[in-house]
């Protein structure tokens, strides 16, 4: 599992992932976690996380998830929709998305991404769909 970790972080390198310091930590079954660091690369003027760089998260998080889910050799992911409620801000330190699958099909992959700060409280709850692609 470590060796796959290294290689999605490898795989940020010069995205909006790396830009954002945004690093996957933990794979599981129907799950994927990644962290991000909470500072002025991701404030809005009035020095909260912006609700777009939590999205931002987000889809990244959920669509890496779907990545590891297809034969890249055939498919390839694209999001097609998301949708985030913002329910807490944050001004400093650390949140964390959790993506975990609702739906696996053929042709498309739903998941719910819940953003937690340090102590678990619940900072944006996300829903993010994806299509399958043949390349």
């Amino acid at each position: 599992m470590q060796a796959q970790l290294d290689q999605l972080n490898r795989m940020s390198k010069n995205t909006l992932m790396e830009l954002l310091d945004i690093r996957y930590t933990s794979i599981g079954d129907d799950e994927l976690v990644a962290t991000m660091p909470v500072n002025s690369k991701v404030h809005q003027p009035m020095g909260l996380l912006h609700g777009g760089a939590s999205v931002a998260l987000a889809e990244s998080v959920g669509s890496t998830a779907s990545h590891l889910f297809i034969d890249t050799t055939k498919y390839e992911i694209r999001g097609i929709e998301i949708s985030a409620n913002h329910l807490k801000s944050k001004k400093s330190g650390i949140v964390t998305a959790i993506a975990k699958n609702i739906h696996k099909g053929k042709r498309t992959h739903l998941w719910e991404i819940k953003i937690v700060d340090e102590n678990h409280q619940l900072i944006s709850l996300c829903k993010l769909t994806n299509i399958v692609l043949p390349k």
